[in-house]
């Protein structure tokens, strides 16, 4: 199973019934940069994740992040460079985005996210394509794109089946994260557990779930996909002509660039 200096990939063998079986530990392991992708980075999960779904050992799988954040979402030093007059930039941005989220969404076995930190922007979005997730009370998540001129596009998508549409629109235009327990009432944790037992906890859910019937759980899955799939469709096509527009203002880029100005004072 591929692994990358970004994405490291361990095994944690289970057994099911008489066949030797394994949860797939997916971490993003970037911490200095508090587990913020690149492009790259991505291809390496999307490379990770298809392994996990092709190999019938691999019973389940656990995402989550080295250090003390999940996935602080997009480095802003990539997307910051966007030429303004390059809309095919833009869009395949999306596109890549597009990959990663099919790649979750495409896994026919169970997904647990262990959010040990900070979840925000595309890494939050990345945290609810899980099938479970478990945190702690000290972790903060949220959809803080607009902050840096990035219009919220796919978010919106991400949080409107958990959160309704009046606390979508809230988390898309403030910005503003919340803490474990007000993430937990709201849906978007399954549980909470104390900080140094959340990716126990997470592989213990996994585990579990390993040792359900394969097939029984296969086709929940696909049956839970094909209720907001063409949602997703929707959402990606409607993100590549809106950031395409927002990019070509420059404002994404000004605000970007402030925002990292700023943080190296």
């Amino acid at each position: 199973m591929p692994s990358s200096s970004t994405v490291v990939v361990t095994r944690h063998p289970v057994r099911a019934g008489d066949t030797e079986t394994y949860v797939a530990e997916v971490t993003l392991d970037r911490p200095d940069k508090l587990n913020a992708w690149t492009a790259a980075m991505r291809s390496h999960l999307v490379a990770a994740l298809e392994a996990a779904g092709t190999d019938d050992r691999c019973r389940a799988i656990v995402l989550t992040g080295a250090g003390r954040a999940f996935c602080a979402g997009q480095d802003l030093a990539e997307t910051a460079a966007i030429d303004p007059d390059d809309h095919a930039a833009a869009e395949e941005w999306i596109d890549d985005f597009g990959r990663l989220f099919r790649a979750v969404r495409g896994l026919d076995k169970p997904v647990v996210a262990a959010v040990n930190g900070v979840a925000a922007g595309s890494g939050f979005q990345f945290a609810l394509l899980a099938d479970l997730r478990i945190g702690h009370a000290g972790v903060r998540m949220g959809q803080p794109e607009v902050l840096s001129g990035i219009p919220s596009i796919t978010g919106i998508w991400a949080m409107l089946g958990i959160l309704g549409r009046a606390k979508t629109a809230e988390f898309a235009l403030t910005g503003r994260l919340v803490n474990g327990a007000e993430a937990q009432r709201l849906g978007l944790l399954n549980r909470l557990v104390d900080e140094d037992r959340v990716k126990e906890e997470a592989l213990a859910e996994a585990a579990h779930l390993a040792q359900l019937p394969p097939g029984a759980v296969a086709l929940t899955k696909g049956r839970l996909r094909e209720l907001d799939d063409a949602g997703l469709d929707e959402a990606i096509d409607a993100a590549k002509k809106v950031h395409a527009a927002a990019y070509a203002t420059g404002e994404p880029q000004r605000e970007m660039a402030r925002f990292l100005s700023g943080r190296r004072r």
